[in-house]
Parts: C-alpha cells; structure tokens; sequence
C-alpha cells in the first residue's frame, strides 16, 4: 500500500543524501516534494500542512547545517515526524483484556472485514495470550452473518468458541445473553461483533450505543477499509463522535490502494490504531508499530518483524532436526525445500525483501530481472520431481536423471543445474560453519545482534532468519546465489 509513497521519498533522499552540504533553500525544495507525495498518497490536507511545519522547524536548525552527513540528518527528522503522525512510540496499541471477562465491542460499516477481524482478534488471543474467548454476532440483518461467525470461531482452535444461534432475538437481548453466558461458562474475552450499514445512519448508531449500555466493553474498536482513503476517516470521526471508541483496526493493508487513511487516521481521530488486517487468512492481523511503519514508508527495512514472522512460521520439531543434522554438515535437497516453503510462508521474496533495508533497491532490481515469488515455486517443483534417494544424494544426479526432473517439473536443464550448484554452495557454507573458526565468527556475529546462542538454535541451528543474509540483505535466500534468483550473483 505504501510502494508508491516510498518510491517518491526514495527518490527525494537520494537527492539529498548524495550531497556534501545543504542550504536552507535546499530543505524546502526537498519539503515542497514530500507535501506534494503525501497530497498524492491521499493524506489529509491538515495533517499534511502540520507534518511539514513541524518538519521544517527542525530541519533548516542548527543540527541539521552543522550535522556531518545534514542529508542523513533530514531523513532521520522526516522518520521522526512520521513516527509522530502515526501516534509515537508510546502509543497504547495492546489490548486490555485483564479483567475477565473482558468485552471487545466491534463497529463498523458493512463491507469493511468487521466479522473476519473479530475471528483473527479471538485467534490472535487464543494463541498469543493463552486467553479461552467468546464470540457472538449481534448481526441479524446480512443474510448468514451469525453462521459466518461460528464457522470462523471453529477454525480458531478450541480455545475459541460462538455463542450459540437463536432465531428471532433482538441484537441487546443477544449481548445480555452474551454476557451472561462468558461468565458463566469461565471465559477470559467476549468479543461482540455488532451489525454494520451501508452508510452510518441514527437506527445503527443507537443501536450500538444500546449494546455499549449492556455489555460496558473495555475495547470498542473500529474496523475500517484502508482502501476507502479519506471516507474511512471520516467514518471514524464520525463514529467516535457517538460511541466512545479506544482503537482503531484497518484492513486491507495489503491492497494497492494509496495509504493516505493509515497516515491520516491518528491525527484527525487522536485514536490509537491497533491492528493492521491484511489478506483473508485468520492469521493475517499485525499489530501497528509506529516506527516500523514507519521504517517500512523511508525504505529501512522492518528486521524486527522479518524475525518475529520467521519464528512463528518455525516448527520446533523440524528446527532442532535440522540443527543435530548442520552439526554434522549436513543439508540435504529435502533441507532446502523446508526452507523455500518457509519463505513462502513468510510471504515470499517480494515480502520479505519489503521488510528489509534497502527494500526499494532490491525490489526494482528483481523487477528488472523479470522475477518474482513463481521462482520459489519452480525451486520447489524441481527438488519435488526427485525421488527420496536423489534429494538425499544430490550426487547420484546424472545427466539423464537431470533431464527426467527437468521434464517433470516443467522446467529446463540449466534450471535444474543452476538449483543444484545452489545447493552445493549452500552445503558447503553449512560445513564451513562446522568448524571452529565458523562457528566462532557466526556466534560473534550473532552477539553483536544481540542474539544469544540459543536464540540462534532456534532460528534454524545456526542460520540466519531465511532471507537474511550478511550485511542484512537477502544474499542469503535460497536461490539467490549471493544476489537474485537465477542471477548467479551477478546481471548478465
């Protein structure tokens, strides 16, 4: 969502960084760009006009003439402001679920992903807090509304459970039964996913402050479409104006819409944005980071979250198989498989390139090679056209069973040769770690992260995060050969 914007800050800072020394004259051509991108990325004229003020005052100061790199020094002041513009880094973006049990109030308009968010929320939860939660759809208007809910709570797992559906009952007798029964039946969290409109109109808007009166919910949280832009924030203004709401969840993060409503939300609602939906999957819900979006928008990257989506997607069992067999040197074709299905998960290569430094530099690079995720996939199929022995044995590959895999992966020769001297390299960098001085260097390397040994067994027995290679950058995904896929490292 935020490409197009981080292309045109890209370019500004290029502009920037590459001289010696700035004039004041300088800043505010550099600062008439940036308005100019945010205006087009669909933000807020007021916050827009707050943004560069605040931005100016501090960047044609003193810090900024005398600083030794003053290019660098803007772009640290102009991440600060949006840090800012986003709600800081002290914003309150937890969930207070404490005291059991604890009522979540969903609002919202019609279409805007409110009962999908609800199950993510619940699973979200179930998992990361070890809650039991309690979801009831006060939705007796859209056809199947209540059913929707039910069969998502099922997919949660079983810490997640629906209130059971009567026909007939009003939405405010439903949420009293609601409530009754998250106390009764010993429930940590009741979220109470309530009816949306087309638009907002008075019969919605009491109705929802009825449910407010009888369930008095901790959370009342907003969903709104990212997509819309500037009606999801005055859908929001709006809503807050008769219902007392603490946070915000936008969704469709992950659309190509402009990003305006993200940047706009906090300051003209004073609302914290909790959560960030992207994709249809229960597990698609991130929390909002101000500084990682942030980080994202200038192009720096978001290691963190690159490390916390590879850890979840890590199966304990597999990582500490796969850390007895590098100990020995191993790595197999059935190894590297494991990890191209990783990287899959992770979000594939434009994923996770998008969470790394330089992210701007990498994916236009990949753009003008003609790659993308398919690159993975093909990977995959040819190392699934081998049989056991030869994933095991890469050595016993000969020409003719080259071929074979080759035909039945529906990829060429070379494909299948380029893959298998990946894997060779990689093989041989596991061994090298083998020994003393490897392991020496990997476990210094991992110290100055800031990453103990142990953090380090789990990461895979000794690799990095897949995707991350030294230095950061993505020399170290499978298939990339030291640079991108199918390049060998260098653009021929």
């Amino acid at each position: 969502m935020f490409d197009a914007l981080s292309d045109r800050l890209g370019g500004i800072f290029d502009g920037l960084t590459g001289r010696g020394a700035l004039s004041e004259k300088d800043v505010n051509a550099a600062l008439r760009e940036i308005r100019v991108a945010l205006l087009e990325a669909d933000v807020a004229l007021p916050v827009v006009k707050d943004f560069i003020d605040s931005v100016r005052t501090r960047a044609v100061g003193e810090e900024v003439v005398r600083s030794v790199k003053p290019g660098q020094q803007v772009v640290k002041i102009v991440y600060d402001g949006l840090v800012e513009m986003l709600g800081g880094t002290e914003a309150e973006t937890g969930l207070r679920v404490d005291n059991p049990p604890a009522t979540i109030m969903m609002a919202g308009l019609q279409g805007s992903g409110k009962t999908t968010t609800t199950a993510k929320i619940a699973k979200r939860l179930s998992e990361k807090q070890r809650k039991r939660v309690l979801l009831a759809s006060l939705d007796v208007r859209r056809p199947a509304a209540m059913q929707q809910l039910a069969i998502l709570a099922d997919q949660c797992g079983e810490n997640v459970s629906s209130l059971p559906i009567i026909e007939g009952q009003l939405p405010a007798d439903i949420a009293r039964r609601a409530v009754q029964a998250a106390k009764i039946g010993g429930y940590d969290v009741l979220i109470l996913d309530t009816a949306g409109r087309t638009t907002i109109d008075e019969q919605m808007m009491s109705e929802a402050a009825e449910i407010a009166d009888i369930a008095k919910p901790s959370e009342t949280l907003l969903v709104a479409d990212a997509l819309t832009g500037q009606d999801a924030v005055e859908t929001a203004r709006r809503f807050h104006e008769r219902l007392p709401l603490t946070g915000l969840v936008l969704t469709r993060m992950d659309g190509d819409g402009r990003g305006g409503a993200a940047l706009s939300m906090r300051a003209v609602t004073g609302l914290p944005i909790k959560f960030l939906g992207v994709g249809e999957k229960l597990d698609g819900l991130d929390a909002f980071d101000a500084s990682r979006v942030a980080g994202r928008i200038l192009g720096q990257g978001d290691i963190v979250s690159l490390v916390e989506k590879a850890s979840e997607q890590m199966d304990a069992e597999k990582a500490e198989r796969m850390a007895a067999k590098l100990k020995k040197g191993e790595f197999d074709l059935e190894d590297m498989a494991d990890q191209l299905r990783q990287m899959q998960r992770m979000g594939g290569l434009g994923g996770i390139m998008g969470m790394m430094p330089g992210a701007r530099k990498a994916k236009e690079a990949m753009a003008g090679a003609n790659l993308d995720d398919n690159v993975l996939k093909r990977q995959e199929a040819i190392i699934l056209s081998m049989t056991k022995q030869e994933r095991r044995k890469p050595a016993v590959l000969n020409a003719s069973r080259r071929k074979r895999i080759a035909a039945g992966s529906g990829t060429s020769v070379q494909e299948v040769n380029k893959l298998l001297k990946m894997h060779q390299q990689m093989a041989g960098m596991m061994k090298k770690m083998r020994t003393k001085g490897g392991m020496k260097a990997m476990m210094g390397a991992a110290s100055q992260a800031g990453m103990s040994p142990a953090d380090l067994a789990r990461m895979g027995g000794g690799q990095l995060p897949p995707g991350m290679g030294s230095g950061g950058m993505p020399g170290g995904l499978p298939g990339l050969g030291g640079g991108l896929p199918g390049l060998g490292g260098k653009k021929k």
